[in-house]
């Protein structure tokens, strides 16, 4: 997939917000909730406009008996992709426009994303240097496959800021 950053939009909020609702309808109970985050959570960062969301469930073991259900709003199941105990949809083909991560409710995982998203929404110069980072990968890299390892390193290190930052607070 190309790597296509784009500039802010409030619009992301929306594209979340209505997908969680048709995703609410296809889970009901199941989940626990939905969480907003990456970078098109972040006012003021450019992002590839695809919408990351996560969906806290109490057991990830019954993901896989809603594929179908999935596929008819567009998705494409993909696993775990890489993470253990995630299981991941992608909406969109080759112009995506969802992620979902779905995690079960005890996952560290979850932890980690929504500390680093409250952690920018925080910090707008840290967002505002994330996002200067993208654009200068997004001049190298023509595609995801490239772009995403390049920026491992630093988001790592972003992470572990934000779990000072988090730890500082309580």
């Amino acid at each position: 997939m190309k790597v296509r950053l784009s500039e802010y939009t409030e619009k992301w909020k929306l594209m979340f917000e209505q997908e969680a609702v048709k995703l609410k309808a296809i889970f009901g109970d199941e989940v626990i909730s939905f969480e907003h985050f990456g970078s098109t959570a972040v006012p003021g960062m450019k992002a590839k406009p695809v919408i990351d969301m996560m969906g806290i469930v109490k057991d990830i073991e019954k993901i896989a008996t809603y594929n179908v259900h999935m596929e008819s709003l567009g998705y494409e199941a993909a696993g775990e992709w890489g993470i253990e105990g995630r299981r991941l949809f992608r909406k969109g083909g080759e112009q995506r426009t969802h992620h979902l991560h779905l995690y079960q409710f005890d996952n560290p995982q979850i932890k980690r994303h929504l500390i680093l998203r409250d952690y920018l929404l925080a910090h707008p110069a840290e967002a505002s240097r994330y996002s200067q980072f993208k654009e200068k990968l997004a001049e190298k890299y023509e595609f995801t496959r490239e772009y995403s390892p390049a920026k491992k390193e630093f988001v790592s290190e972003m992470e572990k800021r934000a779990l000072d930052w988090y730890k500082s607070k309580r």
